[in-house]
């Protein structure tokens, strides 16, 4: 897919590895929408930033945690970039919660934003595609899918459901739209940590480095113009799963 011109809308577009998606895209290019809940003040300040640089870009809020809001931030989008070609679920919390402890509704409001929201933008972003034009959607899921945190339930259950809907995606949308995913692995110190917890983590890692934003950007722009890849989860893990 040539993204020049093209209409690509990054949830949490606006901050963390959002923000790089969002820079990456526009640099191949590609009309940016950039979705934020409570972060206006970095998503205008990245717009301008694209704009600046020969850019376009827009910004537009709506809170994922309601599923509901998914088909009004497609419609915001098209209506204000036009037609769409690349949508980027990239929004996502990260609570912290066990078997023993998980309130129903923590599960509920982790599974809205974490995984219904992405179903239904999805869903969107298929009945609002042209007949005539192909599109590309690209998840960020978790490689700790397959080795679950044990403080993080409702979290790793919502991106294990992202890794499925990806697939189940890919083969529902064949052959106009095409449906990948991210799987991070040690890319950047969770919310409320710093630079020494993560670094404690990649020393783990074969690669002994953290992988860091720019990585997962390159990814995602990757998988959205490779015309032959479809239903796969590319794990960003510094070869974790090799030990």
């Amino acid at each position: 897919m040539e993204l020049q011109g093209r209409t690509a809308v990054v949830t949490g577009g606006a901050v963390r590895v959002g923000r790089a998606i969002s820079l990456a895209l526009a640099r191949q290019g590609a009309r940016v929408y950039i979705h934020y809940n409570r972060s206006a003040g970095p998503a205008e300040a990245l717009r301008d930033e694209i704009l600046a640089t020969g850019g376009v870009a827009a910004v537009g809020s709506a809170d994922l945690s309601d599923p509901g809001q998914a088909h009004r931030l497609m419609q915001m989008a098209q209506d204000t970039l036009g037609p769409m070609a690349v949508l980027v679920n990239s929004a996502s919390g990260f609570p912290t919660d066990t078997l023993a402890d998980v309130t129903l509704e923590r599960w509920r409001s982790t599974m809205d934003l974490t995984l219904g929201s992405p179903l239904f933008l999805t869903q969107a972003f298929a009945a609002g595609l042209g007949a005539d034009h192909d599109g590309a959607i690209v998840n960020i899921t978790d490689v700790k899918t397959t080795r679950p945190y044990r403080s993080h339930l409702s979290y790793m259950l919502a991106k294990g459901g992202i890794d499925t809907l990806t697939r189940a995606a890919a083969l529902a949308l064949a052959p106009r739209i095409r449906v990948n995913a991210v799987a991070l692995g040690v890319i950047l110190p969770p919310p409320g940590e710093g630079e020494e917890y993560v670094n404690a983590l990649a020393a783990e890692l074969p690669l002994q480095r953290v992988g860091g934003p720019q990585v997962v950007a390159d990814t995602v722009v990757f998988l959205a113009k490779n015309d032959f890849i479809t239903g796969e989860i590319i794990h960003l893990d510094g070869g974790a799963g090799l030990v």
